[in-house]
């Protein structure tokens, strides 16, 4: 499922608050951890060449050092890891490096080198989201990783299921991560109320046309969920359904998080009206920037795996 799964850091602190949730997902997958650090590209001239390439090595070993003592941390935890450190344009290579490594998951952090800012991810990791073709787990950078690295436990779990086949593509993977956190998984299904002409005030008929839409939707969500309890995968799991209604789907699922103190978010990129030109859904772009806590996104699209020309001179891997 996700094996092996991707780690960029960039040496910062707020990046490393990725490191609890990258054992709590690793150990869980039985996956590989590759850690990636991309150095900026320099822009050099003929004079300048010999004192570029001084300073690159010296920022390659740097960081290569780096990576092995954060490995070295995860190890403990029985990890099998990785490392590698590139020369380019730091969110591009990140992205080309694991379609051409064909990894199932990008761990990020919503920030970095840079800073916190009052944007809800960082330009670079926006980038990375939405030009990866892979799954994703994205955690929010409040404060740094502890000195010594625990393991992140997930004790109650969100998923939200619209209905369709493609929502529930989540749905195997959120399990195992259940199952080895003995977690609660909450899997929310919200019915929205129609949207009527607004052009003038709603007459008594729209208003019953509406309840009765509303009442007829929630009896067949119903039944889906009581359905859905029944499926093979969610044996043995601590599952709670829930059928909500509102106006607007984003808002009450927030509001879900806050109040049930969600560890973890789980959505797949698409649900039933999602157009595969795009690279996710309105209620995973909602959350990818507001939501408050970590969220998994289950890519439900094939993988476009195309090679990748490589100038060895720029880019260098350091080696594992």
């Amino acid at each position: 499922m996700f094996d092996p799964i991707l780690v960029p850091l960039d040496g910062s602190l707020l990046a490393e608050c990725v490191l609890p949730h990258a054992v709590a997902t690793a150990r869980a997958f039985e996956a590989k951890v590759v850690l990636l650090r991309v150095l900026g590209q320099n822009q050099a001239n003929d004079t300048t060449n010999l004192v570029n390439l001084v300073n690159w090595q010296i920022k390659k070993t740097e960081a290569k050092l780096y990576l092995e003592r954060v490995g070295t941390q995860l190890k403990k935890w029985g990890l099998q890891t990785q490392t590698a450190v590139w020369e380019g344009l730091v969110a591009e290579w990140i992205t080309e490096y694991a379609q051409a490594q064909k990894m199932k998951l990008i761990i990020l952090s919503s920030h970095g080198q840079s800073g916190l800012s009052q944007w809800g991810i960082s330009s670079v990791v926006q980038k990375i989201i939405y030009s990866a073709q892979t799954s994703l787990l994205i955690v929010r950078a409040h404060q740094p990783v502890a000195s010594e690295l625990a393991e992140q436990h997930y004790k109650q779990l969100l998923v939200a299921l619209d209905g369709s086949q493609r929502a529930e593509y989540v749905l195997p993977m959120i399990t195992l991560l259940a199952r080895f956190h003995k977690a609660q998984i909450h899997i929310v299904h919200v019915v929205k109320a129609p949207e009527m002409a607004r052009h003038m005030p709603l007459t008594r008929e729209d208003v019953d046309l509406s309840n009765r839409i509303v009442a007829r939707n929630r009896e067949e969500a119903a039944n889906y969920l009581d359905q859905l309890q029944l499926r093979s995968p969610l044996d043995g799991i601590n599952v709670q359904t829930h059928l909500l209604t509102s106006d607007n789907v984003a808002t009450v699922l927030h509001r879900f998080v806050e109040q049930e103190h969600i560890d973890l978010v789980a959505l797949s990129a698409h649900g039933y009206s999602g157009n595969n030109s795009w690279p996710y859904g309105s209620i995973v772009n909602n959350f990818i920037m507001y939501s408050k806590v970590p969220l998994l996104i289950v890519q439900d699209l094939p993988a476009k795996h195309q090679p990748i020309q490589v100038d060895v001179a720029v880019r260098e891997r350091a080696g594992n």
